[in-house]
């Protein structure tokens, strides 16, 4: 019989879903805070403190698992609920600034969902393409626009902070799905206490 090995088997954070899309959100907001957000305000910096704590804390939850299970699953909670306060910041951008906050059923959130960026450069290119696109449709059928005449189109800034908050909804969701996952297996095989007694009397069992 196969004994259970006493830490528990671990992928590593950055083989992690919600680590990628979490750290891709810190660049995104690191680059959209350093050109919209005024560095000397308290916003800046928390903005970026909250993107780096959800990085962060999937990074030191996994690390951890081996060894606390509570640990870790408390540590994912800690990264969930510092992107969804990313989120609300983001909102209040837009929201302060008279601009539309994409709804869950946009279009666009699920082409930019799609196209898999991994780097914020891809995100940055992906706004660039909408915003033209938008400009595009505004001149009408052959006709020309440009972001002086065109006064409905979204500005680069409200695209780049609606394309973060997509980011912060699918970095949550993972997130959701991935402590229901530990809190599953935490009630089910118990931490490194219940695992180090099972290993130990397999041991004796196996002595004697």
């Amino acid at each position: 019989m196969k004994q259970e090995p006493l830490l528990a088997p671990q992928c590593g954070y950055r083989n992690l879903k919600s680590f990628q899309v979490a750290e891709l959100l810190y660049d995104v907001t690191v680059r959209f805070c350093n050109r919209y957000v005024d560095a000397r305000s308290r916003t800046h910096d928390q903005m970026v403190q909250a993107a780096r704590s959800g990085v962060q804390n999937i990074a030191e939850g996994s690390s951890v698992s081996g060894t606390s299970k509570k640990m870790e699953l408390k540590l994912t909670n800690v990264a969930r609920g510092s992107l969804e306060e990313l989120g609300r910041d983001y909102e209040d951008h837009l929201r302060q600034r008279g601009k539309e906050i994409w709804r869950m059923g946009d279009p666009r959130r699920s082409e930019l969902i799609a196209r898999r960026p991994t780097t914020a450069d891809d995100v940055a290119l992906w706004v660039k393409a909408q915003y033209q696109k938008q400009c595009r449709g505004q001149g009408g059928q052959g006709g020309r626009s440009t972001a002086s005449t065109s006064s409905t189109s979204e500005s680069q800034e409200a695209l780049a902070a609606n394309a973060a908050l997509t980011l912060v909804v699918v970095a949550c969701s993972l997130l959701d799905r991935q402590v229901a996952a530990q809190a599953a297996a935490f009630e089910k095989e118990g931490g490194f206490t219940e695992r180090l007694y099972r290993v130990r009397q397999s041991r004796r069992r196996a002595e004697h």
